[in-house]
């Protein structure tokens, strides 16, 4: 089984910074693609940034030149520094994954269970 397992939400003050973490563990050979993505309250689920296992990056253009993605391939974890936050920013963060558990299986999506980030005027 493959877990990944968010941390470091928490309710901050607008332009004030947190750093998410999503470390995902179990049976893993190798991880393609980590993202992040947020939901909030009556509304869907978006992409907010993805990290290839290479490094290159996508953002969402409402977190363009305020969010960094990262990631530590050893550690099988991902990171989101969010900088400069804004009200609009609360959502639930989720993390996810395309995770290969052996040299002979195909990739397959998962997801955390999600952590809070709330932003105050």
């Amino acid at each position: 089984q493959v877990q990944l397992v968010e941390s470091g939400g928490g309710l901050v003050q607008a332009g004030w910074s947190l750093r998410l973490s999503c470390a995902a563990s179990g049976s893993i050979f190798s991880i393609n693609v980590m993202a992040w993505y947020r939901q909030a309250p009556g509304k869907q689920r978006d992409l907010v940034a993805k990290i290839s296992s290479g490094g290159r990056t996508t953002y969402a253009d409402f977190v363009k030149g305020r969010f960094t993605i990262s990631r530590d391939n050893a550690a099988n974890t991902v990171y989101l520094q969010m900088n400069s936050l804004r009200p609009e920013d609360t959502a639930v963060y989720y993390c996810n994954a395309d995770v290969r558990k052996s040299a002979h299986d195909y990739y397959t999506n998962y997801w955390g269970q999600g952590t809070l980030v709330t932003v105050s005027e």
